[in-house]
This record gives structure tokens, C-alpha cells and sequence, in this order.
């Protein structure tokens, strides 16, 4: 099996009622009307379905090849697929037009990168570290540098890389070792860096590597740190392309998924020293980075939910084709597809409404970071970043999450057929479970929510969350036919609010603070997680309860109460447990014995 339809109608769903396209009444964004709207979503299906889609098992079984002399070959179709999405303008969808793009909404964009996801993750992987090279340059590069560079980064027609960690650093940054050293008006950059994504191709005629360096002087730790521009193919004053630069692919990983997406260890500076220039300030390289890692933070959350919608297709088609076993009698008791089964509709049901809960959740994320960005008020535009912030964790980690598990459950729906590897379902797994790793760890992204976005400003942006999923279950409780959820929404939203408080009050103490952040990080953005996704399925309900009273006859509404209602009431208190977890303290953690 080898398809991909893209999720569009519950994309606009999604953007038009949930989010009553509030992004594309801001400034700036007159021309993305929803109509216009409305097509580049039906043409990135096209592109996501037709074009991309059916090389997704192409990319697994073939993967990329380095070759002797350090280059890199994409498996068959890739560069094509990819020169598809630049001739079709794709790349700038989201880019404002200053810097050549087409200045539609985050929305929208994050929208068009979920299909593309869902159809290849592997080759979604370029243009999403583009994406945020481009964030970088334009947040924090010279003048010159975004003149001769973002054009093309813009475009597509060069790519963009995220060079972080070292073989010794992990997830320390501080334990860079990378040397710049100046040279007139570049550097000379040498040093080795691993798990590069999409650091040597042939599907572009440029590469762009943003990389994490120390020039000699440069204090010990993050401090020391900066930010170079390192291109694959030194840049001439005309802009044509000129002689390659000393950096090379020195291996490329064999990895358990994603086998399409070439992860390269780049070596700077075997022989004179890579040319490089210097992105922003000295010293505050890991600052400007993080321009870069939350773009891409948000977007790896997308990521997740693409895989997990193309886990629901699969699983789907399986189980309404494959004929197993009778029904009960009080159903005819004939024999039947294995959809008819209870169990297996509960794995479908539950794989259906994680995945729109997850995708209500990020676009719900996006809009805010429109917000943010364009608001003309000044106090809407900080009570948005605000948000998103606090939202942009519980996106990467949780949606990456609930994708491991929403694939495992879309091979548990085929049974033995998911096991092996002519159906695709594994391979969905195998691609998926790098996102909970990389762009930080997902402890990482728990740690970030409990011990800085929620320290730093007391937990108010989570606390005015926490006030909208109440206000959403207010509003359920006026309608009858959704007094049940409103109930159980309004428990979860209690839950939250209380380990909210006991995971800051515990967090303040000055000596044991740091562990109890540590111990209940997790289980918090997990309890966030389900109760932020219950909250938006508690609107969704609402909105399909209007539109079924008002007459609509279309199945999409009667489908989506139905998975409002398991997410509400059969998902939710999965993770309404996680507030006993944080109440039962950390005591067995630290008593723990590691022996071997």
C-alpha cells in the first residue's frame, strides 16, 4: 500500500471554525483571502499526494548513498520531487514578501507542511531546516549576508542546515569545540559536526550550514559560542557560484528511519579552513540558534502529526478491507470486515481523534505566533508570544509522542501485516520516532515548559490557558447533549491548574527546586498535552453540534462529535492521572539504586 490523501477538510475545518481564520484579518495579510486560502491547500495536496507520497517507501528502501569523493545521491525522485516544490513556489509560502515570499499566515504555512510531512517525512526534513535558516538570517544576519543569501534560501533553490552538536557536546552546547578563526572579513572554520540533516545533496545547487563555533579567545561555555554562515559553494560579489568550500560529508548515518533524509557528519577545515562569516553578535551564537531551533521545535511537532495522519490512512483501508471473523448477533452476525470489530474500532478511534486533537493544538500554536508577529497591539503581540512559548514545548514533544504511539497502534491494526514491511505501516514507526529525539530531546522540551517558561513568569501564560479550557467547558455545559464532556473537561482543567502550582511552589525552593523540576517536568507537559488537546476538541464539538443543528447532513460533523467525545471522556483521564504522578512525589526517583 502506497497513498497519501491529505487531511484537507479537517485542515479547514480546523483554520475557517476552530480558528475562524483570525490570522488573515491581521495586517500585512489582506491578499490571503480565504478563497486564496483554500486553493494553496487543495494545490499542496496535489503536490503532497501526487509528487511526494509515492516516494516515501522509495526513500526508505532505497536511502541516500555517499560516494567516495564526499558527495551525496537522494534516492530515486527525490531531487525531482524537490525541484517540484521550488518551481511551484512552495518554499516561500510563509517568508514575507520583503524577503521574496509569498506572506501568507503561520497557519496556513504550518497547514501545507503537515501534508508535505505526511507524505514523505524524509524529504519534508529539507525544507524544514531551510525554513528556519531562513528565521535566523533574516533575525540576526548583516545586511550583506541576507542580500546574498536569503534570496536563494528563499526560493529553495539553496537549502539551509542546523550545525549544532559535536561528537563529544551531545546535548550540551557548552562543549563545542568548532574554531573559528578571523581571517579579513571571514573566518577560517574548522572542527567536525554530526547528525546534520540534509547536510549533503544533489537535490539543490547550494548549501547554506548556519554552525555553532568558538573563535580562539573565546570564553568557555555557552558564552564563547557563535554563529557562522558557512556555504557549501563560496558565493561570488555577482552572486554566481564559485569554488567549493572546505566542508565536507565525512560519513552519513544508517539509521533506524527516516532513510531518505541523508544525516551527514560534516567535517570544516581539512585542509586551509572553511570559509565562513559570522551571523549576529560574537558570543551570543546559541542565542541567535534558538531563532532558528524554535521555528523548527514547532514545526517537528507538525512533523509528528503528518506521520500520524498518513498512520490513520493506512490503518484505516486495512481494516475496512480485511475480512475476519462474524459480527455479533445483535449486528447481523455475518461475516465481516475487521472495522466492524470493537476493539480494532477503538484503535481507530482513538488513532482519528489523538491526531485532529494534535493538529487543533499546533495550528491553535501557529496562530498565536501570527499574533505575535503582527498584531498591531503591542500588549496582543507579548500576550501571544507569551502563549506560543509556553505552547511551543508541549507541541514538539507531546505531538511527537502521540505519533510513536498512534503509528505502534496503526501496526497493532494489521496485526502480522504490519510487521513486516510491504504494507508501510512500519515504516511510518521507523520514521516517527526520531521526532521525540531531535531539535531537544522531549525531556528536554519538558524541562524548558516547567523550569523557564513556567518559573519565569509564575505560570500566568499556562494559568490564561488553563481559564480558556474552563471557558470552553462553560459554554459545553449550556448544551445538553455535551454536559457529559463539559464535566469531564472541567476536571482536567482543575488537574492541570493544581500541578501547575505545586510543580512552581516546589520549583521555588532553593535547594531541592532544580530536582522537583526535573522529577515532575514530564508528567506536567503530558497533563498539558491531553488537557490543552481536550480543550480544542471541546470546541470542536461545539462548532459540529451548531452545524448538525442548523441541518448539515455531512457525516465529517457526526464523525467529529464522536471523536471530541473520546478524547474528552476516554483519553483525557490517561492523562488526568499524570497530577497523582506529581502529587506522589519524587522520593523513589532519588532513593533509585543504578546498579548493573
Amino acid at each position: 500500500m502506497n497513498y497519501y490523501a491529505a487531511p484537507v477538510r479537517d485542515l479547514r475545518f480546523v483554520l475557517e471554525e476552530l480558528l475562524a481564520h483570525r490570522s488573515l484579518a491581521l495586517p500585512g495579510f489582506e491578499e490571503a483571502t480565504p478563497d486564496l486560502v483554500e486553493a494553496v491547500l487543495e494545490e499542496a495536496a496535489k503536490l503532497a499526494g501526487d509528487v511526494w507520497g509515492p516516494l516515501n517507501s522509495v526513500g526508505d528502501r532505497q536511502g541516500a548513498k555517499r560516494h567516495t569523493d564526499g558527495s551525496v545521491t537522494t534516492s530515486e525522485g527525490f531531487a525531482a520531487a524537490y525541484q517540484a516544490y521550488v518551481e511551484g513556489g512552495w518554499n516561500g509560502i510563509g517568508v514575507s514578501e520583503a524577503l521574496g515570499g509569498q506572506n501568507l499566515p503561520e497557519v496556513v504555512a504550518s497547514a501545507v507542511q503537515e501534508m508535505l510531512h505526511g507524505a514523505n517525512m524524509a524529504l519534508g526534513l529539507c525544507p524544514m531546516l531551510t525554513a528556519g535558516a531562513i528565521e535566523a538570517l533574516a533575525h540576526h544576519g548583516s545586511e550583506t549576508l541576507k542580500t546574498t543569501y536569503l534570496p536563494k534560501l528563499v526560493e529553495g533553490t539553496w537549502t539551509g542546515t542546523m550545525n549544532l552538536t559535536e561528537p563529544q557536546a551531545g546535548s550540551d552546547l557548552s562543549k563545542v569545540r568548532t574554531k573559528a578563526i578571523p581571517e579579513g572579513d571571514h573566518y577560517r572554520i574548522s572542527g567536525q559536526k554530526i547528525f546534520i540533516t540534509w547536510g549533503e545533496h544533489d537535490a539543490a545547487e547550494n548549501i547554506i550550514h548556519l554552525v555553532l563555533a568558538r573563535k580562539p579567545d573565546a570564553p568557555e561555555g555557552n558564552k564563547g559560542i557563535s554563529l557562522f554562515l558557512v556555504p557549501k559553494f563560496l558565493v561570488s560579489a555577482d552572486g554566481s557560484l564559485g569554488e567549493r568550500n572546505d566542508v565536507t560529508c565525512a560519513s552519513i548515518e544508517h539509521k533506524l528511519g527516516i532513510h531518505g533524509s541523508p544525516t551527514c557528519t560534516l567535517s570544516f577545515g581539512e585542509n586551509d579552513g572553511a570559509i565562513g562569516y559570522l551571523v549576529g553578535e560574537e558570543g551570543r551564537g546559541l542565542n541567535h540558534m534558538f531563532t532558528m531551533m524554535n521555528e523548527a521545535r514547532h514545526k517537528v511537532g507538525i512533523q509528528g502529526i503528518g506521520v500520524a495522519e498518513r498512520a490513520c490512512q493506512h490503518a484505516f483501508a486495512y481494516a475496512l478491507d480485511r475480512t475476519q471473523g462474524r459480527a455479533p448477533k445483535s449486528r447481523g452476525g455475518n461475516e465481516c470486515s475487521i472495522s466492524d470489530h470493537l476493539d480494532v474500532r477503538r484503535m481507530l478511534l482513538s488513532m482519528r481523534a489523538r491526531t485532529d486533537a494534535l493538529r487543533a493544538l499546533a495550528l491553535y500554536c501557529a496562530g498565536q505566533l501570527d499574533l505575535a508577529r503582527h498584531s498591531e497591539s503591542d500588549s496582543e503581540r507579548q500576550t501571544a508570544q507569551a502563549c506560543a512559548d509556553v505552547l511551543i514545548p508541549i507541541v514538539k514533544s507531546f505531538s511527537t509522542d502521540q505519533a510513536v504511539d498512534i503509528a505502534s497502534m496503526g501496526i497493532q491494526v494489521h496485526g502480522g501485516m504490519g510487521y513486516v514491511e510491504e504494507t508501510g505501516a512500519a515504516q511510518l514507526v521507523r520514521d516517527a520516532r526520531i521526532a521525540p529525539i531531535y531539535e531537544g530531546t522531549n525531556g528536554i522540551q519538558a524541562l524548558d515548559l516547567a523550569g523557564r517558561k513556567l518559573q519565569r513568569d509564575g505560570g500566568a501564560a499556562l494559568s490564561a490557558l488553563i481559564d480558556e479550557v474552563q471557558k470552553t467547558a462553560e459554554t459545553m455545559r449550556s448544551e445538553p447533549s455535551l454536559a457529559g464532556m463539559s464535566s469531564a473537561l472541567a476536571a482536567g482543567a482543575d488537574d492541570l491548574r493544581v500541578a501547575m502550582q505545586l510543580v512552581l511552589e516546589q520549583g521555588r525552593d532553593p535547594e531541592t527546586g532544580p530536582d522537583a523540576v526535573q522529577a515532575y517536568a514530564t508528567p506536567l507537559l503530558n497533563l498539558a498535552g491531553h488537557v490543552l488537546c481536550a480543550w480544542q476538541m471541546g470546541n470542536a464539538a461545539l462548532h459540529a453540534t451548531n452545524a448538525l443543528q442548523k441541518g448539515s447532513d455531512e457525516p465529517f460533523y457526526r464523525v467529529k462529535l464522536s471523536s471530541a467525545n473520546f478524547v474528552i471522556t476516554q483519553w483525557l483521564p490517561a492523562g488526568r492521572a499524570q497530577r497523582a504522578v506529581i502529587e506522589a512525589g519524587m522520593q523513589c526517583l532519588s532513593d533509585f539504586e543504578l546498579t548493573p
